[in-house]
């Protein structure tokens, strides 16, 4: 697909997703690579544009430039930020106590140790939702160690359950605490849900990604 009808085909999917305001949203596009740009008042929304972008057929990656606004913004001081986002971590049963946060103009940083990756991912999927938030750096680690094995195991069986891509087609590569994937699928979902088996093993502390989508 020509990166010209791939553009309009990316704006069209922007403008039919209700929770983005897309004419606030610019596009450009080159040899695949899709470009965000513009402003918008959340930074869940500025996520959001991502996701909807990367469903997209023909879309091989996304470079985020997108500034978030929020409305208001002298209403969301950090300390207003910083204490709504500490409640809303104590709330969720999936966020253990040890994580903790701090705020600077609007930017969440979020440190501490937790057991498993999807306590991780819950701290900031909840930071996300909150207004006035420009962004999130999470720093928190991990305190078991990888296990080789159940990382293989798990991309094993999720590419079992692709119809489409090949075992062999993926190559996992593991150094410390990073688990490195190699190769190709056909579209975003395949790589994601590589992604979601490698964090759903014990000890995972970051992935570099160089699948290719095509």
């Amino acid at each position: 697909m020509d990166d010209k009808r791939l553009k309009k085909d990316v704006e069209a999917e922007l403008e039919w997703e209700p929770s983005i305001r897309s004419e606030q949203i610019g596009v450009s596009i080159e040899d695949g690579i899709v470009t965000l740009a513009g402003h918008v008042p959340t930074y869940a929304e500025k996520l959001k544009a991502e996701q909807v972008v990367k469903r997209v057929k023909g879309v091989k990656g996304v470079a985020q430039e997108i500034e978030v606004r929020p409305p208001h913004t002298n209403t969301h001081a950090d300390d207003e930020i910083a204490k709504r986002a500490a409640d809303l971590l104590s709330w969720d049963v999936f966020v253990p106590d040890s994580v903790q946060l701090k705020v600077d103009h609007g930017w969440v940083t979020l440190t501490g140790k937790v057991k498993w990756q999807y306590e991780k991912t819950a701290a900031e999927e909840d930071i996300r939702r909150l207004g006035g938030v420009r962004g999130v750096t999470n720093l928190i680690t991990l305190e078991q160690k990888i296990d080789p094995a159940a990382v293989k195991r798990r991309v094993h069986d999720a590419l079992a359950r692709s119809a489409e891509v090949e075992a062999n087609a993926i190559s996992v590569g593991i150094a410390g605490s990073q688990v490195t994937l190699e190769g190709k699928v056909h579209s975003w979902h395949e790589r994601e849900a590589l992604e979601a088996a490698v964090w759903a093993a014990p000890g995972v502390q970051s992935i570099v990604d160089h699948v290719r989508i095509g």
